[in-house]
């Protein structure tokens, strides 16, 4: 999952994400992505080639409306949630190293939510280029404007000198924005495992696109969720509030919402299991009893039978060892690497070598 730990003041009021979200693109604060340099998709073919398969599954992309990413906030302060706190302790003690060997004049992050973790590195950056004011671009990128709103209005009050956007939209656009658009030395960081969630194809998919949208000598900063006690991972997944078990649901109603569904969220329960062969936890709802779903806006409907399950999420779990070649066959060179004493969670600092 890709977190963020949440600021009080993300929760202060809630956000018209529509509202907000015009006005900052009118400001110049957002820039809303599109696929302009990629074939076009229709509008929830996704959903439905997903839940037409043995078994079914959905992209976790659909946990990401601005309930999803509140509920992603909220998992980032349980106690049994480890990576959030582990990652943001790795990065105060070594962000004015990164910065240091780094050096970029652009920051880019990927999947920021409210930038809490974040914030750790900018001061950092403050701190090298105290003599070089307006030096320095953050770039935010997320899926949710309400979230990107509270974001960029905290952090271009609590960092002045720097030059912030937020960039509305998914990875892929991201991605395909930033090669279209590499003047500045920068560094792209992925943090809180979010690679995680991809299978081992598309791991290397992904990581392909990033190398394409650096330039040689360009940084890319990666946050890797490493193998561990069983019973640490269960109960990160399995938190005793309810809130994984919240966001996981939370899915059904944003595709009833955005397609017309008829979901019941009281047929579906949240499940999280360890896949030991892969090496990663694997997130379904399983459904309790027969029932058919309708998507008026898809004109598409799927049966379900009691003991079913979607498939909504993976997140694997890693060794640091074997990361950096990996990467280099993607183009990414590994500089260096840091993780706790408990050597639960890794940050990658790679390079790229090909454009």
């Amino acid at each position: 999952m890709p977190l963020e730990s949440r600021s009080s003041s993300v929760q202060s009021r809630p956000v018209n994400a529509a509202e907000v979200v015009d006005a900052d693109i009118r400001s110049g604060a957002i820039i809303v992505l599109d696929h302009s340099h990629a074939p076009a998709t229709p509008e929830g073919a996704e959903v439905i080639q997903g839940l037409s398969k043995t078994p079914k599954q959905l992209s976790p992309k659909y946990f990401y409306d601005d309930r999803g990413s509140q509920l992603f906030e909220d998992i980032c302060q349980l106690p049994e949630y480890y990576p959030t706190r582990t990652e943001a302790w790795i990065l105060e003690t070594y962000a004015t190293e990164i910065a240091a060997i780094t050096d970029s004049h652009e920051l880019i992050e990927l999947g920021s939510g409210s930038s809490t973790k974040t914030r750790l590195l900018l001061d950092a950056y403050r701190s090298l280029w105290a003599d070089r004011p307006d030096t320095c671009h953050y770039l935010p990128v997320d899926i949710s404007g309400g979230i990107l709103h509270s974001s960029v209005v905290q952090l271009q009050s609590q960092y002045p000198e720097f030059w912030i956007q937020g960039l509305l939209g998914t990875y892929d656009q991201a991605l395909d924005y930033l090669a279209h658009s590499n003047e500045r030395s920068r560094l792209l960081f992925f943090l809180g495992s979010s690679m995680g969630n991809f299978s081992p194809a598309d791991f290397n998919s992904f990581a392909d696109r990033v190398a394409q949208s650096l330039k040689p000598g360009d940084y890319f900063l990666l946050g890797v969720d490493l193998e561990k006690d069983l019973e640490i991972l269960k109960a990160a997944y399995n938190d005793a509030q309810g809130v994984t078990a919240a966001f996981n649901l939370n899915m059904l109603a944003h595709l009833n919402r955005r397609f017309g569904g008829n979901f019941d969220l009281d047929a579906f329960s949240h499940e999280a299991v360890y896949n030991t062969a892969d090496s990663q936890i694997e997130m379904y709802l399983h459904c309790h009893r027969d029932c058919r779903v309708q998507f008026d806006r898809l004109d598409f409907a799927v049966n379900f039978q009691a003991g079913e399950s979607i498939l909504t999420e993976i997140s694997r779990k890693f060794r640091l060892d074997r990361l950096p070649q990996q990467l280099a066959e993607r183009g990414l060179t590994t500089v260096k690497t840091w993780s706790d004493p408990q050597q639960w969670f890794g940050l990658l600092l790679c390079q790229a070598t090909t454009s």
